[in-house]
């Protein structure tokens, strides 16, 4: 492929042709003729050359391209367009055997209906438009597709396709030069001569300082931070003072993600500015991370460090039961004296000195104060002698990075100074005048000393654990954090919001006044609350009792036939290894077409197709790719790294995810499970073997550390999306990222999720955002519902309500909602938002409003739960379509019995979305041959189609996940598929 040739033939074609299998959507769209089409088609002679000319002009609609540069019209689209003009669709075969007429129609066309021909002019502008396309995004079918978009939207005639390639090419070029000077401009010599130094190995080390930089911090310890703080500090030291402010974020994380792939000694081949310019966006992009990892394992840290002193606390108490069980046996014999004496009338002082002596007494005394915990039994006064495992790391933290705030949080920033300024001058008496407002109300009795001066380590440990708490929830941000940044920073900017308002360019769902919302709201909760308590005691399997709303539980809803249906059908599919169905299913859908690779953008060939296939399953089922290079002979270790470093990035994985899911979603039989527009999420336990930062011990899960994979699954069960989440982490607030930004055709309209999934935020969200939340919650009766109008007005279900603050709402609407806009934006992450409105020690007035809002929508969710037993059975099976997802990824998760040995998020990650691609892999394979089956059992007349709604394509005991694997095998086609296991 020559330079400036960005395509393969196949890429051409594919671009440049009308879909053999066009859908009923597009035939609409394009090929459908309107009143103005029809006039100005009648007024051609003869029927070849109206349909000729109708033709040319839906093409050039549909593909922008004339119709001598289309080589194929598919039969289904000549005889759609016949019908409309009422002539026979085979007089289309003799149209242009006069090459000129062609051309004179053209002309015409382009005259009556406004087209341009691409000129020299048209050049130019696409160019200019390209450039802000390239400087944003340097993926090539990006910017081809977004030339051809923009080229149509335009109404500019299509020019070959080597020249759309020519212009991305020098748009890319022109782009990349801009970027690489923007990167490299301020670099003096002294800085290239250090970045050129990171990429030797020196002589008493075994690694290149490159290779020192990318080393996964492991396990949270006060070691762990300590070598994060010293890369950090390398990298401060190399005053990278660049302004990247009109670099496109994404393009920057493109670079970076080029940085971060390229072993050492690769670079040195690089053209200067090339190599200066990927390593400066790498560091830049560095220094963020290892910022954000020197904050997380402060929290994680300090949060072992309280954790193993209440677990102190708890060993004592076990260790002292005996004790204290003698302790309170005598207080119970002693009292028991004491009753008998003063019921009797005897001297109190002789009955006790009957039962015990004074000085016995006294002992009694302190021996049970030795072993008494504080009233309120925390164990702040069992951290004080551990606190020396935290000393050694937290001057640092104080000293390399540095904390902001607003006045609210002032004290604390004046005491971290203080503690500071101590730890610099090894002072060790706290001043008399240090702030104390910031101290929380656990650590009040312990502040002082019995002397009155302050405590030096519990002023210290008090600023620490409030610092903490700050920096999650937002109300203090860190310089050089992504993720700890100022929390404006994550919303577009008001000017912006203004303008998309004035726009209707939002993507909110929701009025865009707090006084319309109100006023729909309160009326949509008034006519629902009306009507419950209207009928609450006439509703079948609902009852009120002692002031909670009662639901009975549902029957089982599938039918013993549909089940013999499954089985009947699954007995008919032929047998398969799974590397056979994944060739198979890469040949129908061409998935592995959209793993470029990182730096080049080629797509993979034939053959490293195959070797991307390897690498794809061994990471997917765990196994690893050592053990897949033993166990393929096609492919050696080097070749499945190399295929997993440049082709297995989160965007390229994304895209094939999302290719299986368009084609799941275009196969007929999904659609007796779905139809594209209702989901679930849920997550998959699973155990991390290796000391991980992103890996937590969770009692509910079991011994051991682990991690947690959050799917979301379609009704027509393909998996559009998964994250990595923590095992102690929230699910709600991971909700709401992929319904959102999926690559998918999947427009979903409802989320089902469990208990753990919502809360009354993400309730808010989805309104916002236009989809409709249904959580199964446990325990719904005892939910609380709410109101705007007085509660007395529902007099029947009154205990059940509490009245909604609106005016919190009303004056902090417009804000609620640019955070919204943002998030819509990709912006800013849902799940950040949401992480930080959780983490507020005082809930802000947004966070606050949201959370009103998300009430109104809980209530009004609830009623229709309770009342419609069709919505709790829509939940419960999109909640069991979930499951079984998750449990065919827990059966193809089979490597290191299903236990990750990653450490970092990003290759767990990795893992978890390999392991996507595959179970969608398994849902289309079993998909194509159910329905294959489906037919030959209805031709036989052994079929009832309305069972097929209750058939899942998610069994795999037909597929042979083990033994040696290969690649070699010529994969079916969709006309040439295996034979039924019909005997």
């Amino acid at each position: 492929m020559r330079g400036k040739e960005l395509l393969t033939p196949e890429q051409r074609l594919e671009l440049m042709q009308v879909p053999m299998d066009i859908d009923e959507r597009d035939l609409g769209i394009y090929y459908t003729l309107t009143s103005q089409d029809l006039m100005f088609i009648k007024s051609r002679r003869r029927d070849v050359n109206r349909l000729g000319t109708a033709i040319q002009i839906c093409v050039l609609r549909h593909l922008g391209w004339s119709l001598p540069n289309i080589k194929v019209i598919p039969d289904k689209v000549i005889e759609y367009v016949a019908r409309q003009l009422q002539v026979d669709s085979s007089v289309f075969s003799k149209y242009g055997q006069r090459e000129n007429t062609l051309y004179e129609h053209l002309g015409e066309i382009r005259e009556e209906y406004g087209y341009i021909s691409f000129s020299p002019k048209e050049y130019r502008k696409g160019i200019k438009y390209l450039m802000n396309r390239a400087l944003e995004n340097s993926d090539t079918m990006y910017l081809i597709h977004e030339t051809l978009s923009n080229l149509k939207q335009n109404k500019v005639i299509l020019p070959a396709m080597t020249t759309i390639e020519r212009m991305v090419w020098f748009a890319k070029m022109i782009a990349e030069r801009r970027i690489y000077r923007i990167l490299t401009q301020a670099l003096t010599d002294e800085q290239k001569k250090q970045i050129d130094e990171m990429l030797e190995v020196a002589t008493d080390k075994t690694i290149s300082t490159l290779a020192w930089l990318r080393q996964d911090p492991g396990q949270p310890s006060p070691d762990s931070f300590k070598r994060v703080l010293d890369r950090l500090e390398y990298l401060r030291n190399l005053q990278l003072k660049v302004d990247v402010s009109s670099i496109h974020p994404r393009r920057l994380r493109q670079l970076a993600r080029i940085g971060a792939r390229y072993e050492a000694r690769s670079f040195r081949r690089f053209k200067e500015e090339q190599r200066y310019g990927i390593l400066v966006a790498y560091l830049i992009n560095l220094i963020q991370d290892l910022t954000d990892q020197a904050i997380e394992i402060n929290d994680k840290v300090i949060n072992i460090f309280f954790r193993k002193g209440k677990k102190a606390q708890e060993n004592m108490q076990k260790e002292n039961g005996k004790a204290l069980n003698q302790k309170l046996l005598r207080f119970v014999d002693l009292t028991t004296v004491l009753l008998e004496a003063k019921a009797k009338g005897d001297d109190l002082d002789h009955a006790i000195q009957s039962y015990i002596s004074w000085d016995q007494l006294k002992q009694e005394r302190d021996e049970a104060q030795d072993l008494a915990r504080p009233i309120n039994y925390d164990y702040i006064d069992l951290l004080k002698s551990r606190f020396r495992y935290l000393r050694q790391y937290t001057p640092i933290l104080l000293e390399k990075l540095e904390f902001k705030s607003t006045e609210a949080n002032e004290s604390l920033i004046q005491a971290l100074h203080v503690i500071k300024d101590m730890n610099e001058t090894n002072k060790r008496k706290v001043p008399d005048d240090a702030p104390l407002d910031f101290v929380p109300k656990r650590f009040q009795n312990h502040i002082f000393d019995s002397k009155g001066n302050i405590d030096k380590t519990y002023y210290e440990l008090a600023a620490l654990t409030k610092l903490k708490d700050y920096i999650r929830s937002g109300d203090i941000h860190v310089t050089d954090s992504r993720k700890y940044k100022d929390l404006e920073e994550y919303f577009v900017p008001e000017q912006e919001w203004v303008e998309a308002k004035e726009k209707g360019t939002t993507g909110l769902y929701v009025p865009l006044t707090a006084k319309e919302y109100i006023a729909d709201r309160k009326r949509a909760l008034a006519d629902r609350l009306y009507w419950l308590s209207k009928n609450i005691n006439s509703l079948e399997g609902v009852s009120l009792e002692d002031g909670k709303i009662h639901v009975d539980r549902l029957e089982k809803e599938t039918p013993e036939e549909a089940e013999q249906l499954s089985k009947k059908l699954y007995s008919l599919l032929p047998r398969v290894k799974l590397t056979d169905l994944l060739l198979e299913v890469d040949s129908w859908t061409h998935f592995t077409r959209h793993m470029t690779h990182a730096s080049t953008g080629h797509e993979p060939t034939a053959k490293e197709k195959k070797a991307l296939l390897a690498a794809l399953m061994a990471l997917g089922t765990n196994i690893g790719l050592t053990k897949m290079a033993e166990a393929t002979p096609e492919f050696t270790y080097k070749q499945l790294v190399n295929a997993s470093q440049w082709r297995m990035y989160d965007d390229a994985l994304n895209r094939a995810q999302a290719t299986l899911v368009n084609f799941q979603h275009r196969l007929a039989l999904a659609f007796y499970w779905g139809d594209g527009t209702t989901s679930s999420s849920d997550g998959m336990r699973v155990q991390v073997g290796v000391s991980s930062m992103y890996a937590d011990s969770n009692p509910h899960y079991g011994h051991g550390k682990g991690t947690t994979f959050y799917r979301f699954v379609s009704d027509q069960l393909s998996s559009y999306g998964v994250e990595v989440i923590p095992s102690n982490a929230r699910e709600a607030i991971h909700t709401i990222d992929k319904i959102l930004h999926h690559e998918t055709d999947l427009q979903i309209k409802e989320h089902y999720t469990d208990t753990a999934g919502y809360t009354d935020q993400v309730f808010a969200l989805s309104h916002i955002f236009g989809y409709r939340f249904a959580p199964r919650i446990r325990n719904v009766g005892e939910a609380q519902l709410f109101s705007i109008d007085p509660p007395k007005e529902f007099k029947r279900i009154q205990s059940l309500l509490r009245k909604i603050k609106t005016d919190v709402i009303i004056d902090n609407y417009d804000h609620a909602l640019r955070v919204a806009h943002s998030i819509v934006k990709g912006k800013v992450a849902a799940s950040l938002v949401l992480n930080k409105w959780g983490s507020y020690n005082r809930e802000n007035n947004v966070s606050k409003t949201i959370r009103y809002m998300g009430q109104i929508e809980k209530t009004l969710f609830i009623i229709d739960y309770v009342t419609d037993e069709t919505l709790r059975r829509r939940i419960q099976r999109g909640l069991n379509k979930g499951e079984a997802m998750n449990a065919l990824a827990r059966a193809v998760f089979f490597g290191k019995r299903g236990e990750l040995r990653e450490r970092s998020l990003v290759a767990q990650l990795q893992r978890a979305s390999a392991l996507n691609i595959i179970i969608n892999a398994i849902s289309v394979w079993n998909t194509i041959y159910l329905d294959e089956a489906a037919k030959y059992l209805e031709n036989q007349g052994l079929l009832d189609r309305e069972l097929l709604n209750h058939v899942s394509p998610l069994n795999w005991e037909h597929i042979n996940f083990l033994g040696e694997y290969s690649f070699t095998s010529k994969p079916t086609s969709l006309d040439s598929l295996r034979s039924l296991n019909i005997n």
